[in-house]
């Protein structure tokens, strides 16, 4: 169900809130944004949160300005999740360049040097593997990691270099899809935090060529796709009502990815009351213990996403599991002295 066929339908998951709680937001989800290229992340984000008059508003990942595809944006209460989503594997269609070398790593940059030789396809193709599983990655200064305090890319705009540690990241595919001299077409499927742009100058480096980031599309962010993304010029010209039928996933939708415990009226009012309601541990088979403060989300009977957190074990009482929320969403919040 999207965010805008809840709030039309009028369901219990759309109208629901505990005593004394604001009733449940139907806004509060995902948009899914089909990012233009010249625009920064955080430039769309504001633009769609003003047409759709959204108060909070945040993206899951930044792509560069000159990078295009999928931008997910969440929304109301949603944005208490962004943790939950960064994390997913990412996939990528790219183009690189050889006989190039910039000072950001892809065309955008000031040309540091260049050359006149362009590896055949057989020599690229041998050297891909190398960059293929676990590897380290120096992050480059035009990112947004901070380095004492400071945004490597506010740094580099100031013209300073510095030392940054390498980090590790996974690339689980790197597949080729098409050679036209010095260009070179490729997708690539990678863990998050992983910067395709320096992908592309190390494989340059490696071959003596040199070579710099030519444009990049995000196809995917683990769990999600294009499939439902809007460009942003028809979501400013569309009706809210519209967008939210086509790019928008409810709360509901988008954490459904992540094991769920059900609560009874009992344990749901326990929860909203700041508690930790005890389940017996055989009505949580399959559920992960211990697993971390976003690793389960507890919902009603009626399936309303009501907290995010994790199941404990509990001490003084074997057989028994404490449901232990870390972001207790508005409408499920009660007021007042518990029962």
């Amino acid at each position: 169900m999207s965010v805008g066929s809840a709030a039309a339908s009028g369901t219990t998951a759309a109208r629901r809130g505990a005593a004394g709680a604001p009733p449940r937001d139907p806004r509060a989800g995902l948009l899914a944004i089909d990012k233009p290229a010249g625009l920064t992340s955080h430039a769309v984000v504001a633009r769609v949160a003003r047409h759709l008059r959204i108060a909070r508003a945040g993206h899951l990942g930044t792509l560069d300005p000159g990078a295009t595809g999928l931008l997910l944006v969440a929304t109301g209460a949603a944005t208490r999740c962004v943790p939950v989503w960064q994390g997913g594997d990412k996939t990528y269609e790219a183009t690189l360049r050889f006989g190039v070398v910039t000072t950001t790593q892809d065309l955008e940059g000031e040309v540091i040097e260049r050359s006149d030789h362009v590896p055949d396809e057989r020599a690229v193709r041998e050297a891909t593997p190398a960059f293929v599983g676990e590897i380290q990655q120096l992050p480059p200064m035009v990112s947004a990691i901070r380095v004492g305090g400071e945004r490597l890319h506010a740094l580099a705009r100031r013209g300073l270099d510095v030392e940054r540690p390498t980090r590790t990241i996974h690339v689980r595919r790197w597949d080729w899809l098409g050679f036209d001299g010095a260009a070179a077409r490729f997708r690539v499927v990678c863990s998050s935090g992983t910067y395709v742009r320096t992908l592309a100058h190390d494989l340059g480096a490696v071959l003596g060529a040199g070579a710099a980031l030519e444009s990049l599309r995000r196809l995917r962010s683990e769990p999600f796709g294009l499939e439902r993304a809007m460009p942003l010029a028809e979501i400013e010209a569309a009706p809210a009502a519209e967008v939210w039928t086509r790019a928008g996933s409810t709360i509901e939708e988008a954490l459904a990815h992540l094991p769920a415990l059900v609560l009874d009226a009992r344990a749901e009012a326990e929860l909203g009351y700041g508690g930790r309601p005890e389940r017996p541990a055989a009505a949580c088979a399959g559920i992960p213990v211990g697993a971390g403060p976003r690793s389960v989300v507890f919902r009603s009977a009626d399936a309303c996403v009501l907290a995010l957190g994790e199941l404990r074990a509990d001490g003084a009482s074997p057989g028994t599991l404490l449901a232990c929320p870390h972001v207790v969403f508005p409408w499920a919040v009660r007021e007042g002295k518990s029962a």
